[in-house]
């Protein structure tokens, strides 16, 4: 999470990892319609929970699961018509002392069913925490969880830690802020309204059941959250890894439990930091898997980027630009490590069929099977490929930039339709560009790797 005078150009920037149980689980890029004067109830699949929803909604992006029926929907991430950006799914984990006294609702508003019931009904990053907090008092939560808003002034980081407790604190705007898994925020102030947002009766809760173990202050983290080994080797050395590529300056232990919640950069930060934490995997650190000396400690940390990543993105509105095509998303529906994070303008109202229509078995269409295709063959012969894969991330990435400048400029003085209707259009033309280059460049390491076969004895050119 990046703050607007943190980036170098004004924007805020929002941004995670979609991480499955399996290495596959397909998912879909494709717009929900607005709606207005309908009678319309949410029953979830995965644990039943159900509630009369709002009778008017926004247009909204999402990433849902392409196998609704057995998977769920898990809306994951997106913007909504409002330039409003929300990311939900991120598992967190409270202590048995709170839940002993404010358990789990099993029937409660799930990840699953978090991105659908929310987006559609909010006009700020601000309006979203505060939405989502009456969704937990009315329903309760099943499962710990972090949830990402933004807009273009705001980034929020919300919390939800048992079935009713939360709090909800603004990334300052010279700031950043990276998660992973655990209880993350610290001391909450609890008299400053335009930083801290949380459940009614928190304190009340935490006095009442002796769960402060600090001689002062209020610290969520050390109240709500946990300290275990799981932490130590899942969780904590990838805030460490994310924390010293913004502050390389700064020295600290990948299995702190005091990392901190807020950093400030060494530097402005743009949209391709956040793509290399993201698809990063202890690059450069005896913790890296994917190291050429095998050691014991290149697996004694989970990486960021995963082959069971599903969708990463970022999701980035700039100040800089017209309202209209300021909210762009960066989407990467291959192993980010390996795939290039394409960019989306948000304000339209329907995306590519490669993106849209995703089946559940291997194909020639879909951009997602297409990147993981792309992923699997990188990493098959990683030390040979992974140049190759670098400069091609680097042609993208130029090919991104100048489309976004281009279209931007061509679409700032076009009414609000006629931009929605060119901005869809240029999405489409990136996907047919990027197709192209993806399925030639996948030609050409498949080539190559016919010649690294270990099939091969050589004696004689004639034999």
């Amino acid at each position: 999470m990046v703050g607007k005078d943190a980036s170098v150009d004004g924007s805020t920037m929002i941004s995670r990892n979609d991480d499955t149980f399996l290495p596959l689980t397909p998912q879909r890029f494709y717009v929900q319609p607005a709606y207005q004067n309908e009678d319309k109830v949410w029953k979830s699949n995965q644990n039943g929970f159900t509630a009369q929803m709002p009778k008017s909604g926004y247009r909204i992006l999402m990433t849902p699961n392409a196998d609704v029926k057995k998977e769920g929907v898990y809306a994951e991430s997106g913007f909504n018509e409002k330039n409003v950006a929300m990311s939900a799914t991120e598992s967190v984990y409270g202590n048995e002392h709170a839940l002993a006294h404010d358990p789990l609702v099993e029937h409660g508003l799930a990840e699953d069913s978090l991105q659908s019931m929310v987006l559609p009904y909010i006009n700020s990053a601000r309006d979203g925490v505060k939405y989502l907090g009456n969704l937990i008092k009315n329903y309760g939560s099943p499962e710990g969880n972090g949830v990402l808003f933004s807009d273009k002034n705001e980034v929020w980081y919300m919390e939800i830690v048992t079935g009713h407790h939360w709090v909800a604190q603004r990334i300052p705007d010279d700031s950043y802020a990276v998660v992973a898994n655990e209880v993350a925020i610290q001391q909450v102030d609890f008299d400053d309204p335009e930083n801290f947002m949380y459940s009614d009766g928190l304190q009340e809760f935490v006095e009442k059941y002796h769960l402060n173990p600090d001689q002062a202050g209020f610290n969520f983290r050390h109240i709500f959250g946990t300290h275990n080994e799981f932490d130590h080797h899942y969780n904590t050395p990838r805030v460490w890894y994310g924390q010293k590529v913004l502050n390389p300056e700064i020295e600290q232990s990948p299995t702190s439990n005091d990392l901190p919640f807020i950093r400030k950069a060494d530097r402005k930060i743009e949209v391709s930091d956040v793509e290399f934490i993201l698809s990063s995997h202890y690059n450069e650190t005896k913790y890296d898997p994917l190291a050429k000396d095998p050691q014991e400690s290149n697996t004694q940390f989970r990486p960021i980027s995963m082959n069971r990543t599903q969708n990463s993105h970022v999701l980035q509105i700039r100040n800089d630009v017209s309202e209209k095509c300021s909210a762009i998303m960066w989407l990467n529906f291959g192993v980010p490590a390996f795939s290039p994070y394409v960019p989306f303008f948000a304000n339209v109202n329907e995306t590519d069929p490669s993106y849209e229509n995703t089946p559940l078995t291997m194909d020639d269409k879909s951009a997602y099977w297409m990147y993981r295709k792309l992923s699997m063959i990188v990493e098959s012969h990683y030390s040979n490929f992974i140049q190759q894969d670098r400069d091609f991330k680097k042609s993208a990435n130029e090919l991104f930039l100048g489309h976004l400048s281009d279209t931007i400029n061509q679409a700032s003085n076009m009414s609000e339709s006629d931009a929605s209707e060119f901005l869809k259009d240029q999405n489409q033309r990136l996907v047919k560009e990027m197709r192209a280059r993806t399925y030639q460049f996948m030609h050409e390491l498949m080539e190559k790797g016919l010649t690294l076969s270990k099939l091969t004895y050589n004696m004689d050119k004639n034999l």
